[in-house]
């Protein structure tokens, strides 16, 4: 059944106009007809069931007849601090990051960053990252929307976060070939995971060493060097096989 994200609020039994651009893709994408059903959500934690109306044009209505709480979180809470990469691999980072149950999103620039924004600049891509999450929420059954923080500098990020945790389940996990831990090494989190994957140039020595002052431990993804659009994704997998839901 299609799923479209809507910014709006959704209530049983109302008749919503769908957003021009959610219309045209229902319509003139998707090829819709009045009649057929449709989920709508809008990151409230449900979805909502109905049926097309007033299909004409590039505009059209959704009758909601139902709303629904599944459960499809991830029972692991991980936020993901990225290195931004340049063009489509950003993007696929996310996307797959969303897919895979990802909590948050923290953009970062980095020494080794490859793509340099301005202020404006910065503000467009991190809204075109928020749409990317959208889609992607749309084609894996999310409800709840993984928000993208505004892009900060490295330094100035990690000098923010509080004092270096302590005690089980309290992760904050550095991605680094030369890493000493592996996932099989550590016991299953019970807080909240902090992960933290570089650019496509990967850490700075002195980024690796603050990181590590800040409490993160270095973790190693097997014997292979992994680009940073792959890095995050494998480990942000491995742990919903260890830990989480693809059990």
């Amino acid at each position: 059944m299609p799923r479209f994200y809507c910014d709006l609020p959704l209530v049983t039994g109302h008749l919503v106009a769908l957003p021009d651009a959610v219309a045209r893709h229902a319509v003139g994408v998707l090829r819709l007809r009045a009649g057929e059903a449709v989920v709508l959500f809008n990151g409230d934690g449900a979805e909502y069931h109905g049926m097309l109306e007033n299909v004409g044009g590039k505009g059209a209505s959704v009758r909601l007849a139902s709303r629904h709480e599944p459960e499809r979180e991830s029972p692991l809470l991980v936020h993901l601090a990225q290195g931004i990469s340049s063009g489509e691999r950003m993007d696929y980072t996310l996307q797959k990051a969303v897919e895979l149950g990802v909590s948050a999103i923290q953009p970062l620039t980095m020494r080794r960053t490859v793509v340099r924004l301005s202020a404006d600049k910065a503000i467009k891509r991190r809204a075109h990252w928020q749409g990317v999450v959208h889609s992607a929420c749309e084609q894996c059954g999310r409800n709840l929307l993984p928000p993208v923080a505004e892009i900060q500098e490295f330094v100035a990020w990690v000098r923010t976060l509080s004092p270096p945790p302590s005690g089980e389940g309290r992760l904050r996990l550095l991605l680094d070939p030369e890493g000493d831990l592996c996932l099989r090494d550590l016991p299953p989190p019970t807080l909240p995971i902090l992960l933290l994957a570089g650019p496509e140039g990967g850490f700075d020595p002195a980024e690796r060493k603050l990181a590590r002052a800040a409490g993160f431990h270095g973790l190693r993804l097997g014997p292979r060097v992994l680009r940073t659009e792959t890095a995050a994704l494998a480990a942000l997998a491995a742990m919903q096989a260890i830990w989480g839901d693809f059990r």
